[in-house]
């Protein structure tokens, strides 16, 4: 259990609220540590090695990239260890999801595109038609198919409930008109999943419907949003007069809003990105333990070894904690409210990690050359060769405290559904 107090300032005797965490236990058999032994064994034998280099470096990854390693996986039937076995996953106990992810990062393999499995492909197989599951996911799971989200929009964001693209019945199909944004790799994409507002009676939450759209539809648009650290991974999806047929509906018309907090469950469970940020804290006290410039070693300064130090250990403690929710998950409870906790100190985590990893490189970390994220580039090295990709992940990391619901959205879910303020 965890314990959290809700003192307001000026309460010297604050209420002790109990947070319900799950209990774990985790044992590590001489069957997992020789599954261990193969998941580890697999990856050396079979990750490519320019792919090996781009995640370790932080170098572009491309979509190809991807889905070199998605086939690879599919192959031998390791692309969805979540899913059940009746849909073609692994359904794997917490012990080897856990040992799974955790050799992946290790490995700086690629990580595959969560849209389609593990986020819609759960929906599909949870709450669609038998049709929609035999269309939809054995190409997600073989990687045929990639997805993109059409969640957010401008004005509906962390109010997402409030959301105005609209479908309206024509026929057998539904007329979509409106805009998305921040539709990640919607220039990827085969296929997106959407909500739409199919009702403007009652509670805005009980007239979404959810559908999933074929990106090749007359009337789409995708427009490039180029961020801060000058990617291209978001775009403006826009919706003219699609037709979309019903039968790409899942689940009952308005009740699109229950499946989304479905996935967005899982998709904040997965934010947290522990195994990521182990890798790239490895990473960090490697490149503070190397002289730059011919200065000493950062990690030689004690202000900085304690920052290291407190991360650290912040970084075990949501590592146990997401293990808690993974065993939860494994014994059929599915996330509640405070799987809202992991995205928000996972994302805190990744971002204290690419502040300190500036740091580290000290002014090697500054220039930002475009060019230095392609794998091969062979001009005059700015500094180590760890120091191009540092700026574009420092900028490009402060997102994450927005996306799949801002913090500050997660810390009102966690006092209103938890502490019950």
């Amino acid at each position: 259990m965890l314990y959290a107090s809700n003192r307001l300032e000026g309460n010297s005797k604050p209420d002790i609220v109990v947070l319900k965490v799950p209990k774990m236990d985790l044992n590590f058999s001489a069957e997992h540590a020789a599954f261990q032994d193969e998941v580890r064994t697999f990856i050396e034998e079979n990750l490519p090695a320019d792919i090996r280099d781009k995640g370790y470096r932080g170098l572009k990854i491309e979509k190809e990239d991807v889905a070199r390693w998605h086939r690879t996986l599919y192959e031998k039937g390791w692309a969805a260890p979540a899913w059940p076995k009746e849909h073609g996953g692994c359904e794997w106990d917490a012990v080897r999801l856990y040992i799974f992810n955790e050799e992946l990062s290790r490995a700086h393999a690629p990580a595959l595109s969560p849209f389609g499995l593990t986020m819609v492909g759960p929906v599909i197989y949870t709450f669609g038609s038998q049709a929609q599951k035999e269309r939809y996911l054995p190409k997600i799971l073989s990687g045929e198919e990639f997805w993109c989200q059409g969640y957010s929009e401008p004005g509906s964001g962390s109010d997402l409930a409030s959301l105005q693209t609209n479908a309206i019945p024509d026929g057998n199909d539904y007329i979509v008109n409106g805009q998305k944004t921040w539709t990640s790799y919607a220039q990827w994409a085969d296929m997106i999943f959407c909500l739409v507002r199919t009702s403007n009676e009652g509670k805005i939450q009980e007239g979404i419907s959810f559908l999933l759209i074929d990106m090749k539809l007359p009337g789409i648009e995708v427009a490039p949003i180029v961020t801060i650290d000058g990617g291209r991974e978001v775009n403006n999806t826009y919706f003219t007069d699609v037709r979309v047929p019903i039968d790409n509906r899942v689940g009952e018309e308005n009740k699109g809003w229950t499946y989304a907090k479905f996935l967005l469950g899982n998709e904040r469970s997965s934010i947290a990105r522990v195994g990521h940020s182990k890798a790239r804290l490895r990473r960090l006290k490697q490149m503070a333990s190397e002289e730059h410039a011919g200065g000493c070693p950062i990690i030689e300064d004690a202000d900085f070894r304690k920052s290291v130090a407190e991360l650290e250990i912040k970084l075990r403690a949501l590592e146990f904690t997401e293990l808690r929710f993974l065993m939860a998950d494994s014994n059929g409870e599915g996330p509640g409210a405070e799987v809202s906790m992991l995205k928000i100190r996972g994302t805190e985590i990744q971002q204290e990690l690419t502040e300190l990893s500036m740091k580290a490189m000290g002014m090697y970390a500054h220039p930002y050359v475009p060019e230095a994220l392609e794998h091969g580039w062979n001009e005059d090295p700015i500094g180590p060769s760890l120091a191009p990709s540092l700026s574009p992940a420092y900028f490009n990391v402060r997102k994450t405290s927005i996306y799949g619901g801002t913090n500050e959205i997660q810390k009102n879910i966690m006092a209103k559904m938890v502490l019950g303020l």
